[in-house]
């Protein structure tokens, strides 16, 4: 295929004689030579771009791809529009780098301004930043930015994701915070345990809704016992859900944060994915990450700038409450373009077609014996239990390519529905599992 090198050799040659050399070797010439490379590397030649494909392609057919998909756990399967992939693949916004210099970072800035006043419209809250990672750091973020002087302590509900307690266990154990988990109580966080173990030494609450169960929490009451024991109140959401359910400032949070997949990112094997974060006005000072601001140029053109960034979060690391300066932008104008595409009207579309369709499944389960777990109101994930195994059930609807929900045991299975589940294939779940012979 040639050398990667863009350069000819005549180029080369110019440049040589131009920094005063005739050869390569005479560059290097101060390279010991017993130290130099003597003939050809010991590694195969190099394959042509054709037979690359072809191995490459004979790998990726290792690979089981379901057509139909009732899993969640945290990554879930939506309709992604077109004009999603159409914006984001354009070279120039495919290839923009982090916007260190706003006034040539234009385009790139109004992106980020416009995913951060959706994020905003989206959570009801004040102001949002570009993004972190993935929703597990951004609850992790917005833990220790609740953190003061005289309250160190967190509460975190245990019927949260297990990946998301165990960043925010990090993230307290790097920057001193203790940590403490709520035990659930039927699939929802223990409110009384809540009362009794919160104190003056609280600085923030967290809690997930729709929870890791997929049970909705009672927000509202929970909120108004972290608040009146003078703590913050940090909720985790699920955006496709806030199409149906009350955003987490009508719950009182003071953070609302999330996992950005749901609204228009592919499942992509795990990432890159999103983590969004939005405050009432007064945290917003504590916002780790970068927040692009509109303002006007001398001519009174409307420009952006980044701003609200403490020095130390970039210079001074040890004094930095976060060390957060990534802005996720392609994912973030992803996003962007997801919302826009959908408007009000089509998240909140989404969302019903996710609740009904879950719900449908669930009365489906239950009419063949499965029992259903969930205590509370669900958005579209919910537990089953079975005396059959739950590799049993799983591996007979994989036999019929359909990838079942998540196994939370041997017999408790987590299931998801969103809008792309058809009743077709849910009944067709119905039929084999009605075939699968109890144990």
């Amino acid at each position: 295929m040639g050398s990667y090198v863009p350069n000819t050799l005549e180029e080369r040659k110019k440049m040589l004689q131009e920094i005063g050399y005739s050869s390569i070797e005479d560059l290097f010439a101060h390279i010991p030579e017993e130290v130099k490379l003597k003939g050809e590397l010991d590694i195969p030649k190099g394959k042509t771009e054709f037979e690359v494909r072809r191995e490459m392609e004979q790998i990726a057919e290792k690979n089981q791809v379901f057509r139909t998909i009732f899993r969640g756990a945290g990554a879930y399967r939506h309709f992604i529009p077109a004009m999603v992939k159409n914006v984001t693949s354009k070279e120039n916004l495919l290839t923009a780098y982090t916007p260190y210099q706003a006034e040539i970072s234009q385009g790139v800035l109004q992106s980020i301004f416009e995913y951060q006043t959706m994020i905003c419209d989206l959570t009801g809250m004040d102001v949002s930043n570009a993004s972190v990672y993935d929703g597990a750091t951004a609850a992790a973020e917005g833990v220790a930015m609740c953190q003061e002087r005289k309250r160190h302590k967190a509460l975190i509900s245990g019927t949260v994701p297990p990946y998301v307690l165990e960043v925010v266990e990090t993230y307290c154990f790097g920057n001193g915070m203790e940590l403490e988990v709520i035990p659930e109580k039927d699939g929802l966080t223990d409110k009384e345990y809540l009362k009794e173990h919160i104190d003056a030494q609280t600085a923030c609450v967290y809690i997930q809704h729709p929870n890791y169960y997929g049970n909705l929490e009672d927000a509202e009451e929970i909120g108004e016992i972290v608040h009146d024991a003078g703590a913050k109140y940090v909720m985790g959401v699920n955006p496709i859900s806030l199409g149906v359910i009350k955003t987490p400032a009508e719950y009182g949070a003071d953070v609302a944060v999330g996992e950005g997949q749901p609204l228009g990112l592919s499942l992509g094997f795990g990432g890159p994915y999103l983590g969004f974060m939005a405050s009432k006005e007064a945290m917003m000072r504590k916002l780790p990450g970068r927040i692009v601001g509109e303002t006007v140029d001398h001519n009174g053109k409307t420009g952006y700038v980044l701003t609200l960034q403490a020095r130390e979060q970039h210079i001074r690391r040890e004094k930095a409450s976060s060390n957060i300066c990534s802005n996720q932008a392609l994912c973030a104008l992803a996003v962007g373009v997801y919302l826009a595409t959908m408007g009000n009207e089509g998240v909140r579309q989404a969302a019903v077609l996710c609740t009904s369709k879950a719900h449908y499944l669930a009365e489906e389960l239950q009419k063949i014996g499965y029992k259903i777990c969930n205590k509370a109101e669900f958005f579209h994930e919910f537990v089953t239990e079975s005396a059959i195994p739950a590799e049993q059930i799983l591996k007979a609807l994989e036999d019929k390519g359909i990838l079942g929900g998540y196994p939370l045991d041997e017999h408790h299975i987590l299931w998801c529905c969103t809008e792309v589940n058809t009743k077709e294939e849910m009944d067709q779940v119905i039929r084999i599992l009605k075939e699968v012979p109890a144990c």
